[in-house]
């Protein structure tokens, strides 16, 4: 599929045409855009772009910050006792107001159609990489629960823990208020699947109450099993607790997610296709 906007004679892409003001703003000229889009005739084009201003109140956009005035005077004779100027009307284009003049230009024109395909593979663009942004931030933090766990096991070891199932429960008491057993049903997953099915809000308290856990555990030097488990039991309160006094969501309230694994399936799928 073409993703590339030309005009016709000097290859030009729109990206290519795109400017950016000194505090890194981009925009687009609407005369330029004119001859990009196919159109010979300012009036005509203007008319597009009232069209477009109108479907960007209709969305509720401010239209001043889409479609800025840019009016400039251009010099009709030269080398006479007085020049002659006249104002021309122009605006500085958003992203955005490009993409509604697409929208609203005559699709029996070439341009336009190409124009409209154009920003439609754009948007899906955009659409994809907020999904692998996502995606990737989830995979991150679950990979790294999965290392501090395991470093957190370790330390647990060294301070006298052998009942490795009782120390990780009271780890989910202090965060959630119940144990894993309770939690799992509550959230409907299945046994051993908590995590994987877990958002990156509560994977996140979740990796604090751990690496808080095994710093604790090695600054106090704990050489209890007691004593490991009810620090660990201690820091997932705290941590629930300061999740209460900024007004988050308590997480066994937060929304069970597409298991873990499916969603590494779909982020290489979506990277093929990006």
């Amino acid at each position: 599929m073409t993703q590339e906007l030309t005009l016709r004679g000097p290859v030009k892409d729109f990206e290519s045409i795109k400017k950016v003001t000194p505090e890194g703003v981009e925009y687009w000229e609407a005369r330029e855009l004119m001859s990009l889009l196919g159109y010979n005739k300012w009036e005509n084009f203007e008319k597009v772009i009232d069209k477009a201003k109108a479907a960007c109140d209709l969305s509720n956009q401010n239209v001043q910050d889409h479609f800025p005035d840019a009016g400039k005077m251009i010099i009709l004779a030269k080398n006479t006792a007085k020049e002659a100027k006249r104002k021309i009307n122009d605006f500085w284009l958003s992203r955005y107001a490009c993409y509604l003049i697409a929208q609203n230009g005559d699709p029996r024109k070439q341009e336009i159609a190409l124009a409209q395909t154009y920003f439609a593979v754009q948007s899906r663009h955009q659409e994809i990489a907020e999904q692998l942004a996502a995606a990737d931030k989830r995979l991150f933090i679950r990979n790294e629960v999965a290392t501090q766990n395991k470093r957190l096991f370790k330390t647990a070891r060294a301070s006298g823990v052998s009942n490795f199932g009782k120390f990780n429960n009271a780890g989910y008491i202090g965060l959630y208020g119940m144990g894993i057993t309770e939690l799992e049903e509550h959230k409907n997953v299945r046994k051993g699947e908590l995590l994987d099915r877990t958002g990156a809000t509560e994977l996140a308290a979740n990796l604090f109450r751990i690496t808080q856990t095994d710093e604790k555990l090695k600054i106090d030097r704990v050489e209890d099993e007691n004593a490991a488990t009810d620090t660990h039991r201690a820091i997932g309160e705290n941590v629930r607790d300061t999740i209460r006094k900024i007004g988050g969501t308590m997480p066994e309230h937060l929304p069970v997610e597409k298991n873990i694994k499916e969603v590494k399936k779909a982020v290489k799928k979506l990277r093929g296709k990006n």
